[in-house]
């Protein structure tokens, strides 16, 4: 079920491998949050733009990497200094992480429909969609929470239940047999059906609307950019999925070059889908604009009581 140091007799390079990913998710954490605050900052303060739907998918995508990120970092550093956690508090650490990692893919399967629909059916998506937002991702959240906490009844039956209270120093996994691996597989290849489907009938409207001539290149290339960032996403997904944990260091470099890939995808995830957002780059200059306004004003502000304080000081001394 599971895959741990008793079993593989190996482990200090399990240790190492968390320490280098908990390394990384603390860079891409740190990349994932500035660039999500910005953005939720921008749209939370424009009422036009919290009415696209679009940008709400959007922020819930962001947020779902700065807090698959984080909790990468808590898991990965209790499995690095082997802080001897319950097993409990492991698997519920890891099932929240493998939760918002699901709802990564999950969002860019809701953007790729939106896109879809605003461009194939221009008429009535804006409303449709509008409407049913809030809906449709509720709707995303109970399916993946639901399915995770049953494959988590399933998998977590085999210990005996004193046991989940128990100390383990390396934080063993759960969801690494053979039916949970089948369902995620089923899962992330819906989730690949659904993007690249949508992403093909908008190519073929385009094309019938002559948007992708070869004049346009900027269109084809936004096409071409998110089908790359989608590809670092998923096909690193479906091989560890696919290979589970098996001991040997081929599989550990293997587990360490597939993950680089996937951290690098999440890096760059806010920069494809967010600031290169025409919205967001009309609203971003002028808001950094305004921060540093803000900031400035706080700072004379601040100047000025200084030295009015200087100043009171000065004469109740003379």
């Amino acid at each position: 079920m599971n895959f741990s140091s008793e079993n593989c007799n190996i482990s200090d390079w399990l240790k190492l491998e968390a320490t280098v990913k908990a390394s990384v998710y603390v860079v891409t954490f740190s990349i994932a949050t500035s660039i999500t605050i910005v953005i939720t900052a921008i749209v939370s303060q424009n009422l036009q733009l919290r009415k696209d739907v679009r940008l709400v998918f959007l922020c819930h995508h962001l947020l779902c990497i700065s807090s698959y990120c984080g909790l990468g970092v808590v898991f990965q550093g209790m499995r690095a200094l082997m802080a001897n956690s319950p097993l409990l508090l492991c698997w519920l650490v890891f099932g929240a992480q493998l939760s918002v990692g699901e709802g990564i893919l999950l969002t860019l399967a809701l953007m790729a429909l939106n896109t879809y629909l605003d461009i194939c059916y221009p008429l009535n998506s804006p409303s449709m969609v509008d409407r049913a937002k809030y809906r449709i991702l509720t709707a995303t959240w109970t399916t993946v929470i639901l399915k995770n906490v049953g494959l988590f009844l399933i998998e977590g039956t085999n210990p005996a239940p004193a046991s989940v209270f128990q100390s383990a120093p390396l934080c063993p996994v759960i969801l690494n047999g053979m039916p949970a691996r089948v369902i995620g597989m089923f899962f992330l290849a819906l989730l690949l059906s659904v993007i690249l489907v949508s992403y093909c009938l908008i190519y073929r409207e385009g094309k019938r609307a002559g948007h992708f001539n070869r004049s346009n290149i900027k269109a084809r290339r936004t096409v071409l950019v998110h089908l790359l960032q989608i590809s670092l996403h998923m096909i690193p997904t479906l091989l560890f999925i696919g290979l589970g944990k098996q001991c040997g260091t081929f599989f550990f470099a293997l587990n360490l070059v597939l993950f680089g890939v996937f951290a690098f995808a999440q890096c760059f995830n806010p920069l494809v889908y967010g600031l290169r957002n025409r919205e967001l780059q009309r609203k971003l200059y002028p808001w950094l604009h305004c921060q540093k306004k803000q900031q400035g004003a706080s700072l004379n502000k601040n100047l000025v009581l200084r030295s009015n304080s200087s100043l009171n000081r000065c004469v109740s001394l003379g």
